[in-house]
């Protein structure tokens, strides 16, 4: 037999003995399944089906690579996997990224594996996570028209103790308290593939927290930590927000001290196609990586956006300086009222009903705050919806005077406290 048909035999017995090889590499299943059914499942922002649900991938997804046959894994891979009225829950799917060198030395780039063949999810009902109403609250629905702005150093002394580091195994983000039950909002891309996270406060306590909403579209996530009495924000209404209006970023940045504050104007204010749906807030405020899900505030400690993402380069690869953005409030309210609509108001707001609430203090002077919202000094009258509103009087020097009010339609209110001097 001549020496080049010799080497064609060989080699083509070669290729029969590798073909099982390349047959197996094509035919391995992931296995998607939830508690309850029926969940969409999404992978890497495309809808694939409902659980149950089975997705082939080639084997070499799976297990490492050990001939040229099989095909890599190139990129990591995330799976959400969500269904109306429960929990949400995404997952990343893949270890890596491992660099691939074959026998001969030759490196072949990166590949990720996938962790597993079966991901099971269980998808609590938002009721039993939540286990309390929770109502957006728009800062300026229910308070007088007044304006009054607060110095730098006193809307950060209110606002610090509801902002928290979240960290995972992928790095941090930053998140603020939206509700005094736990909720804390913070950017999609913080949360991103994570089931639960760690979350730091202020005062360096740390407590699990579980991710419990994800929105890509939105750059938007809601982790949940148990417990009651949390210091927490509210939100002002993007219509009452204006560009040259002073607002203070606060976050967790890399290289930088916990709670950074930096502070700027808001530049503009509308649509971003390409940072996602919903209202934009741009901002000179400094926004490095790690600030990421913190609040972007107004001069009342009203928080106006969560800030998202900062641009760093132009389309021509320029350096940009002084462009940031921050989803606005009214989207977190917006969403917020989705995952709770028992608690969303229903009607024409007069038909619900006020009362007025006349305050004076001895000494007068003294800033209140409605709902941990600051809304002027006393004397002042307001009129609040009805319900239970949260009234609180501060004066420096003096001890802070708290009450829990139950307002009515219609009714008339007198408070005068006396504010005792601080010890």
């Amino acid at each position: 037999m001549q020496p080049s048909r010799r080497n064609c035999l060989w080699a083509s017995l070669g290729l029969i003995a590798l073909l099982p090889l390349a047959s197996r590499a094509r035919a391995e299943t992931l296995t998607i399944t939830s508690t309850p059914p029926g969940a969409t499942v999404e992978i890497d922002g495309v809808v694939i089906g409902t659980t149950p649900c089975e997705v082939k991938y080639p084997g070499g997804y799976f297990h490492k690579t050990r001939t040229v046959f099989g095909q890599r894994l190139e990129h990591s891979m995330i799976v959400r996997i969500y269904k109306d009225g429960f929990t949400s829950q995404e997952v990343r799917l893949t270890d890596g990224p491992f660099e691939w060198v074959a026998l001969n030395g030759r490196d072949h780039g990166h590949y990720w594996l996938l962790k597993t063949n079966h991901i099971q999810a269980t998808l609590e009902t938002i009721s039993t996570v939540f286990n309390s109403h929770v109502r957006e609250r728009l800062a300026v629905a229910d308070q007088p028209v007044i304006d009054p702005q607060l110095p730098a150093e006193r809307v950060v002394e209110i606002a610090s103790p509801a902002v928290v580091k979240l960290r995972s195994s992928d790095g941090w983000g930053t998140g603020f308290l939206i509700s005094d039950t736990g909720i804390i909002a913070t950017n999609h891309h913080v949360a991103e593939g994570q089931v639960s996270m760690d979350v730091v406060f202020p005062n360096g306590s740390h407590q699990l927290g579980q991710v419990v909403y994800t929105d890509r579209e939105l750059d938007l996530a809601i982790v949940k930590v148990e417990g009651s009495g949390f210091p927490h924000l509210p939100l002002a209404e993007t219509g009452q927000v204006r560009p040259g209006q002073t607002v203070l970023a606060i976050g967790n940045p890399d290289q930088g001290l916990p709670n950074t504050v930096t502070k700027g104007i808001v530049s503009a204010v509308g649509p971003n196609r390409e940072a996602g749906s919903g209202t934009w807030i741009q901002t000179d405020a400094a926004i490095n990586p790690g600030n990421s899900g913190g609040p972007l505030l107004n001069m009342r400690a009203q928080v106006v956006g969560i800030n998202s993402q900062k641009r760093f380069v132009s389309s021509d690869d320029r350096p940009i300086e002084g462009i940031g953005f921050a989803l606005s409030a009214a989207d977190l309210a917006k969403t917020l009222s989705q995952l709770f609509p028992d608690d969303a108001p229903r009607g024409d707001p007069d038909l619900i009903g006020k009362g007025v609430v006349s305050i004076t203090s001895d000494p007068p002077g003294a800033e209140i705050y409605v709902d941990y919202s600051f809304v002027g000094q006393t004397p002042s009258t307001l009129h609040l919806a009805s319900g239970s509103h949260r009234i609180e009087l501060k004066s420096p020097g003096k001890i802070e005077w708290q009450r829990n009010l139950d307002v009515t339609k219609d009714s008339q209110i007198t408070l005068h406290p006396v504010l005792e001097a601080s010890p």
